[in-house]
C-alpha cells in the first residue's frame, strides 16, 4: 500500500495520520501476503515494582487489539482494491468509536477491559506467569473457583467464562461459603488469600475496577474443631432413619466416609482398582495433596462392613469404574441435610462431618493419634490435634451434663 511507511521490527506500521489519534490504527505484515490491523491503545504511564531495582518505576500502559480484519499487501485486482478500501474505512470507523468510548468513559478504557477479558483465562495467564513456591496454592484456587460456578446454579453460566465487572461481592461471600463448607483449618482462608492476590493483581492492572473482596474474610482457627460431629449414637440413629426420595448412592457413600474419614473429593474418585479385596485394604491418593506431599498416599484397613458397603464390581462395571456414582457436591449437601432432618438431629452436618466424626469417634474409643493421623493422611500430628481437644471439650460437656450434686 502507498500508506506504508516506518515499518518496525516486528513487522508492524502505524496507519494514523493525527499523531493524537487515541487509539491508534495500524498494521501487522503476514507472511502469507495479507496485513493485519489492529489498535494501539495507550493509557499513560502506571507505576510498577522491579524486583531487579527493588523500587517502583514508571512504565507506558499500552495495549493492542487485533481487530481480525485484514489488508491484501499488494492487490492486483479492482477487486482487491475494493476489499482493501472497505476494509479501511471500516478499521477507521472502529478506531474512531473506540476513541469516543475512551473520551466517554472516566474510567479510562477499564471498562472495555473488563467486558472483553475472561477472567478465568486471565487468571490462568497469572498461574502460567508465577514463580513463587505457592503457586500450588494459586492452582487450587482457580480450580475451586471453577467448581463453585459449576456447582451453584446461580453461577452456573459462568462456568466457561465470566468478565471481570460480572464478579460481584454477593458472588464472592458465596464463595468464601463455599470454600469454608468445603476445606479444614486454614484450608478455605489460604485457598481464599491466593484468590484475592489475583483480584488485587488484576486491579493494579485496571483489569477491575472495584474490589469485590473488600470487607470479605475467613477467619479460622485451625486449633478448634468448630464443625459439628456425629457420636456413634447419632449415626446409628443416621443409620436407622430412611426416605424414599434419598439417593442410594448417596447414602452408602456418606456411611462409608463415616467409618473411614475419606473426604467427598476423595470418596466420588474411588474406584474398584483402589480395593485390595484379598488383604482388606483401601489404597488411594488424596486429592487435596497428589503430587504434593510424601503422605497424599493413604491406606486403609477394611472391616466387613465396609466392604460390604463397597460390594464388587457388576460384570458392565470394571476395576476402573467408580464405587459410589455421586452427583455434585451442592446435590449431596442437599440430600444429607434432609436425612440429618429427618433423623431428628439438631447439628449442621457437612460433608467433611463424616470425616471429623470418625477421626473424633475412633480417637474416644482409644486409637492413638499417630494412627489416626496416618487413616486421615495427614503428614504431621498438627491438624490431628485438634481431635483431641474435641474430646477434651466433649469430656467437659458430659460432666456439665451431670444433675447438680446437692449435699446436705
Amino acid at each position: 500500500m502507498a500508506q506504508k511507511k516506518d515499518i518496525r521490527s516486528d513487522n508492524t506500521y502505524i496507519i494514523s495520520n493525527d499523531g493524537t489519534d487515541n487509539p491508534k490504527l495500524g498494521a501487522k505484515i503476514l507472511s502469507d501476503g495479507r496485513e493485519s490491523l489492529f489498535l494501539d491503545y495507550y493509557f499513560g504511564y502506571q507505576m510498577v515494582y522491579s524486583e531487579k531495582l527493588d523500587r517502583e518505576v514508571a512504565r507506558k500502559d499500552r495495549k493492542r487489539e487485533f481487530l481480525k480484519l485484514y489488508l491484501w499487501q499488494a492487490p492486483r485486482t479492482p477487486i482487491e482494491r475494493q476489499q482493501n478500501k472497505q476494509t479501511l474505512e471500516l478499521a477507521k470507523k472502529i478506531r474512531f468509536e473506540r476513541g469516543q468510548e475512551l473520551l466517554e468513559n472516566v474510567e479510562g478504557y477499564r471498562l472495555k477491559k473488563e467486558r472483553d477479558i475472561n477472567f478465568l483465562d486471565y487468571f490462568q495467564d497469572y498461574i502460567d506467569k508465577y514463580t513463587k513456591k505457592d503457586i500450588r496454592m494459586l492452582n487450587i484456587a482457580l480450580r475451586r473457583f471453577k467448581d463453585f460456578l459449576n456447582d451453584t446454579p446461580e453461577y452456573k453460566k459462568f462456568t466457561k467464562r465470566i468478565t471481570p465487572e460480572q464478579i460481584t461481592k454477593d458472588m464472592i461471600e458465596a464463595f468464601t461459603e463455599y470454600l469454608q463448607g468445603r476445606s479444614v483449618g486454614e484450608g478455605a482462608k489460604s485457598i481464599y488469600a491466593r484468590f484475592k492476590k489475583v483480584i488485587k493483581y488484576a486491579i493494579e492492572h485496571d483489569v477491575i475496577t472495584k474490589n469485590p473482596c473488600n470487607g470479605i474474610v475467613i477467619k479460622v482457627d485451625d486449633q478448634i474443631l468448630k464443625k459439628d460431629v456425629l457420636s456413634l449414637d447419632e449415626i446409628q440413629q443416621l443409620i436407622a432413619t430412611h426416605d424414599e426420595r434419598q439417593n442410594p448412592e448417596i447414602r452408602r457413600a456418606f456411611i462409608f466416609c463415616l467409618y473411614s474419614g475419606l473426604r467427598y473429593c476423595d470418596v466420588k474418585d474411588l474406584t474398584f482398582a483402589n480395593v485390595d479385596y484379598s488383604n482388606k485394604l483401601l489404597k488411594f491418593e488424596q486429592s487435596k495433596t497428589k503430587g504434593h506431599s510424601s503422605s497424599s498416599g493413604v491406606i486403609i484397613p477394611l472391616n466387613d462392613g465396609l466392604l460390604r458397603l463397597i460390594g464388587e464390581p457388576t460384570p458392565a462395571q470394571t476395576k476402573d469404574s467408580y464405587i459410589f456414582n455421586l452427583p455434585s457436591y451442592e446435590m449431596c449437601l442437599k440430600s444429607l441435610q434432609r436425612w440429618v432432618k429427618s433423623a431428628g438431629i439438631n447439628k449442621h452436618i457437612s460433608w467433611h462431618c463424616a470425616r471429623h466424626s470418625f477421626a473424633v469417634n475412633i480417637l474416644n474409643n482409644g486409637a492413638n493419634i499417630k494412627t489416626v493421623a496416618s487413616l486421615l493422611g495427614h503428614s504431621g500430628l498438627k491438624h490431628t490435634e485438634k481431635y483431641t481437644r474435641a474430646i477434651d471439650s466433649l469430656k467437659q460437656e458430659a460432666i456439665n451434663s451431670l444433675p447438680e450434686l446437692k449435699m446436705d
